[in-house]
Parts: C-alpha cells; sequence; structure tokens
C-alpha cells in the first residue's frame, strides 16, 4: 500500500495570501498559535510558580518531582519547534502525553468545565484534539521544514 498526498491543483476559491492554500494558512495558525500557548505554560512554571514550586506541585499530585523539569522541556522544545515548524507531526504527538497527564492530574478531578474550580479537563483536552489535527495537518506554509517548490 502507499500513501499518495493531495495535490495543489489550479482553484477558484480566493486565499488570503498568494501562492499559500487556506489550509496551509490555518495548519500555520494553529501550529503557532498552539506553540506560544505552550511557551507561556513554561513561563508560567519558571517566573510565576518557579521550578522549585512546580516541583512540589507535581509531587503534591502524586508524580515525581523531576517529571516537572521533564515537562518544562518538553513545553519549551515543542513550543520553540512548533512556531519555527520543525518536526510539527512529531512534536504535536511528543506533546499529547503532556495534555494527557494534565487530564488525568490534576485537571480530571475538577469536573469537564475548565470554569470549575481548580480547572476541569476541558481545556487540556481541546488543546490535546488541536495536537492529533495539527500532527495531521502537518507544517502548513512559513514553517523552516516546508519543502520549496
Amino acid at each position: 500500500m502507499t500513501m499518495t498526498y493531495a495535490t495543489v491543483q489550479k482553484s477558484t476559491r480566493p486565499t488570503f495570501i498568494e501562492g499559500v492554500s487556506n489550509a496551509d494558512l490555518a495548519a500555520t495558525i494553529l501550529r503557532a498559535s498552539m506553540g506560544v500557548l505552550f511557551l507561556a505554560h513554561v513561563w508560567l512554571k519558571l517566573v510565576i510558580f518557579t521550578p522549585g514550586g512546580t516541583v512540589g506541585f507535581f509531587e503534591s499530585l502524586g508524580f515525581p518531582g523531576f517529571l516537572a523539569y521533564i515537562v518544562i522541556a518538553a513545553e519549551l522544545a515543542g513550543g520553540i519547534a512548533l512556531i519555527v515548524g520543525v518536526a510539527t507531526r512529531w512534536v504535536s504527538l511528543a506533546l499529547v502525553p503532556v495534555l494527557l497527564g494534565s487530564i488525568y492530574a490534576p485537571h480530571g478531578a475538577a469536573g469537564f468545565f475548565f470554569s470549575n474550580e481548580g480547572g476541569g479537563w476541558e481545556f487540556p483536552a481541546f488543546w490535546t484534539v488541536g495536537l492529533i489535527v495539527q500532527a495531521l495537518l502537518g507544517d502548513g506554509a512559513f514553517s523552516l521544514n516546508r519543502a520549496k517548490a
């Protein structure tokens, strides 16, 4: 079985940017926005909670403390990779366990809605779906990995 990829064909559909399909532009916007969100979460863990506080929080949830540093590193490297468009499919899939872990603890116990006390699992679940969609879409436009025609 061989895998085929869709090819770009002349279309009468308007595009926002000449020469860039709306699907590629959408993949780029999704990729960059998720990357920025991951970097925001790294900033939160480093500046607001501090690394020591983040370790303590992970331990209070029953996770080993060193896992906090792995999550911080994954969010930092993954966020940067998503923003610039490097290994987008693999990075997106590699970040799914981070979000699933946040659903398991602490957000799962808070119920579904993120507005619940402690923040429910609604947002991490949606973010997980976004990562899976990004893995299916690929790099999109304006990425370092983008093949030049």
